[in-house]
Formats: structure tokens, sequence, C-alpha cells
């Protein structure tokens, strides 16, 4: 898939939603007929915009027993993304993280038991909003919102810490009234997932590297590009959090390319990220060993941004940097120079040596890997015209153990474990009741 103009996260369709539930409600519990199976509704949450960091807002709750029998208790279940916290906690519920898996982020919920019953054909809701909060990271978030007629049960795969219990007054449901043929058409399902956009920044970085060499040595570029903040990025599933132009200085050849980078041209690279996110001062790391075959003097090869437009970056001081190769005149006594060479990037500090190739010599092959929602991607890190390199994480990538993406889709290494189905059921679904609200996509076109 190509990299979305401006990297918003999609839902997953009604249909392969159902899918999902069907496939983990057949090792997640007994199935239940369909005659007796409860009817329940929460009225589709509407996007949350303009939201500025640290400030507040509520999410609504309506919410609607569409069968025929009343149900003693219900459980009420909400989640936020990483940039939002709960402005305040109830004490009829559970708080707790949902694990990162594939392509989804961590992200936290909150279990909340509501002894009360729920009539058919009546109309609940909260006595206030839920309150919630944009924290300093804040900037492409979601938040969503489950009924459920049985208790969900933490997972060890799915969730990891101790569930802690909110410390203020409880969640309280209030009767608003008998619900019509609008209203039961408006809670058509159990549970809803909304975006939130806040207003805030974050900073995208580049640094290159300054080399020095002969004729036929080989010396290592380190290209380094870093989300200085403050906002963490998600964008659409299956592309990267940012893609990264990398043209080759002249008078070099690419031995091996390393990080998520495919090659345009033989003196053209783009690269990409692990995941498709990128926290705050989360960082990816792309290296190039390049052959010294001419002496040039000092050439220059640029470093820049390409793909989506970033409004959320403001500083364009950073945006572009360069990757230096300096072949200084050969003696004139008949004395040969030395070979070892030196790069820097990142920071500056010494790179490897040069004159030998790190990593292995087999190409890295087209592969495809699937998970939901993604796309899939040929493999960055092979070589231009002569032996391929596998592309493998930077030392500073954003986070490991994904496939890994460059350009607009994921390039696939073949060196990632499937993830187990627990894991996909977790960024998926409600635990309980096997309700799906939760699954997490970006959408192909955002404004801002």
């Amino acid at each position: 898939m190509g990299i979305a103009a401006s990297g918003r996260r999609t839902l997953l369709s009604a249909t392969a939603v159902s899918a999902a539930a069907a496939l983990i409600a057949l090792g997640a519990a007994p199935a239940q007929a369909d005659a007796t199976k409860p009817d329940l509704g929460v009225r589709a949450l509407a996007p949350v915009t303009g939201i500025a960091a640290g400030s507040g807002f509520g999410l609504p709750v309506s919410l609607l027993n569409k069968g025929t029998e009343e149900l003693p208790k219900v459980w009420v279940s909400y989640t936020y993304s990483s940039g939002i916290a709960p402005a305040e906690t109830y004490s009829n519920c559970v708080y707790y993280t949902l694990s990162p898996g594939g392509e989804w982020p961590e992200e936290h919920r909150a279990d909340c038991t509501v002894d009360q019953p729920l009539k058919p054909g009546v109309l609940y809701g909260t006595e206030q909003p839920i309150a919630l909060t944009a924290r300093a990271n804040a900037l492409y978030d979601e938040v969503g919102l489950g009924l459920l007629a049985k208790e969900p049960l933490p997972h060890p795969d799915i969730h990891h810490g101790e569930p802690e219990p909110g410390t203020g007054g409880p969640l309280k449901l209030v009767e608003r009234g008998e619900a019509t043929a609008a209203d039961r058409a408006a809670h058509a399902e159990p549970g809803s997932r909304t975006e939130v956009t806040a207003v805030n920044t974050a900073d995208y970085a580049l640094t290159g590297a300054e080399l020095q060499g002969k004729v036929g040595d080989k010396v290592t570029a380190l290209v380094t590009f870093t989300n200085e903040g403050p906002a963490r990025v998600y964008r659409e599933q299956g592309t990267s959090a940012a893609n990264v132009d990398v043209h080759i200085p002249a008078g070099t050849t690419v031995t091996k390319a390393r990080g998520f980078c495919r090659p345009l041209t033989k003196t053209h690279y783009r690269c990409g990220t692990s995941q498709s996110w990128v926290e705050a001062k989360g960082e990816e790391t792309y290296s190039f060993v390049l052959r010294i075959d001419k002496a040039v003097g000092r050439t220059t090869g640029k470093v820049s941004f390409g793909g989506a437009a970033r409004p959320f970056d403001k500083n364009a001081a950073n945006d572009t940097a360069e990757i230096v190769v300096d072949t200084p005149e050969p003696p004139t006594d008949g004395a040969e120079s030395t070979g070892g060479t030196t790069s820097t990037g990142g920071s500056g500090t010494p790179g490897t040596s040069g004159g030998s190739d790190a990593g292995t010599d087999s190409t890295g092959g087209s592969t495809s890997g699937s998970t939901s929602g993604s796309t899939s991607g040929s493999t960055g890190g092979s070589d231009t015209g002569t032996t391929g390199g596998s592309a493998t994480s930077g030392s500073g990538s954003t986070s490991g153990g994904t496939t890994p993406q460059t350009g607009g889709g994921l390039a696939a290494t073949g060196s990632d474990s499937a993830l187990p189905l627990a894991g996909v059921a977790g960024a998926a679904l409600l635990a309980g009741g096997g309700i799906v609200w939760a699954v997490r996509r970006r959408s192909a076109a955002r404004a801002s």
C-alpha cells in the first residue's frame, strides 16, 4: 500500500471485524446459541479534533439493550492510546495495559463492572462523559467504547502488568428514555472506536556522515532519522512512520545497505521504519557500505525526507543531511596510504572500519508478511548491482519485533516470527463477549 497523504488510521471493515471475532471465539469460549445471545449496542463515537496537548475532553456514552430480556448487570469497557490518559478513574473499573503486537502499539484499557440492570429497549448513558486528557505526546490517537454482557477476563498474552482499581466514585448508568427506531440504527454495534487528533508537533530530524578513504576502500555511512518529539506519530498500518531518501555520493557504489532500505536506482535509496509509528525520541539508523571507485576529491550525497506530507513538523532546519566522502590525492613519493578508514554517523562518533563488509552476503529476495490490515513489500537493504544484504533494524529502531517497512509498504525480511493468536486478539477484540472494537488502522486521508 502507498503511504497515505497525511497518515491517519482507518477502522477495519465490518466483514473483516466479524471474521476476526469468529476466529478468536473458536479458541476463547464455548459457542453461545444465537437465540440467547444478548443484542447490545453502543452509539457510534464521533471523531475528536483540535484537542490541545494537556487539555481534557469527554467520551460520551450511550448504550442500548436491543434484546428482549433484561440484563441484571453489564460491563462497560473503554480503551485509549498512549497519547491519552484518564482524567479521573472510577472505583468500579480496573485499569491495565494492552501489550503491543504486530502493527499495534501499546494501548490502555478500563473494564467497568456496572451492577445495574439494563432494560430492553431503553437508552442508557453515564452521569457525565468519561473524563480523559490529552498527554504531552498526543497527536494521532484513538479511543474506543464497548458494552459486554459477560465479564472480560484479562489474559497474560494480551495484557501486561496487574490491573489497578480506580480511586474515584463509581461509573453509573442512568436511563435516557425509550429507544426509537433511529436510536436502534445508531446503536448498531456493541462497540465503537474513533480518532482523537491533538494540536501538537513532532520534529523529524536527519543526521548524515562524513567519511574518508582511498580508491578500493569500503567505508560505512550511518544515516539516522530521529523523532525529536514531543508527539508520537502513528501513520497508516503497513506504511512507514517516515520515509528517508538517501542519494549516494558520486564515485562510490553501495555494496551493502542495512536498515529498512530499498534501491530506487543505483544511487538513490528509500528507507523506512520498523513500525507504523515512532515514539518521541525514537529513531532508526540506516547503514550503507560504500566502495570508493574513483578519486573525485570531496563528493557529497544528499539525505532528505520523502513520501507523505508532515504537517506536524514545523522545523525545516534539520530535514536534510549529507553523506560526504573525501578521497585525498594519492601520494606522489610512491608510498602507499593506509586503507583503514572510519565512518561517522548519527552524532558523529566513529563508525565501522573500512575494508570489510558487515553482515550476511545473501540476497534478501521479496517476501510478503500478512497481518490484519497490513500490506507486503520488497525487502530493503539489497545491493546495487552486486551482492545483497538483509535489512535489519539499526540500533536505534523505534521498536523491534515486527515486520519492517520501506517507502509506502512493509519490507518483510523473513526474520520476524508469527504473532501469537492471543496477541492479535488483544489488539483486535474486547475480551469476554468476543466484541470487536479495538482494531487499529490509519486512514488514507487526513486533513491537517
